[in-house]
């Protein structure tokens, strides 16, 4: 068997086959897989510092509420299911630490719920 032959072979393997193969060729040759796998599981770029995983999970923060301030609760309403008082509370707090729209919102939830604010007048971020 060519080593291109045992690639293809591997690339072809799932997840549990694949760590079933580590576990045998650990024991056959009495050596260990679990030093070059933490070496390889924390990737460094050139200025040392560790490479951040993509978020998958966004708050989003009101951060003004723009010149259409009614517009934007009617938006904030529609987005939390809150009541008029409570959305314009969250509305008036806009630029505050706390003024969160929404918690824990995927990414492409998170972009739609900012496009729609955006529409509406206010200045979003995403943490």
């Amino acid at each position: 068997m060519t080593n291109e032959e045992i690639i293809k072979a591997i690339e072809e393997m799932s997840v549990g086959d694949l760590a079933k193969l580590v576990k045998a060729l650990e024991e056959k040759f009495g050596v260990s897989a679990a030093a070059p796998v933490a070496v390889a599981a924390a990737p460094v770029s050139g200025d040392k510092k560790p490479i951040e995983e993509e978020k998958t999970s966004f708050n989003v923060v009101l951060k003004e509420a723009g010149d259409k301030k009614l517009q934007v609760i009617k938006v904030v309403r529609e987005i939390t299911n809150l009541g008029l008082k409570e959305a314009k509370d969250l509305v008036d707090k806009a630029g505050a630490p706390d003024a969160i729209v929404k918690q824990n919102a995927a990414k492409e939830e998170a972009d739609q719920i900012k496009a729609k604010l955006e529409e509406a007048g206010a200045v979003v971020e995403l943490k």
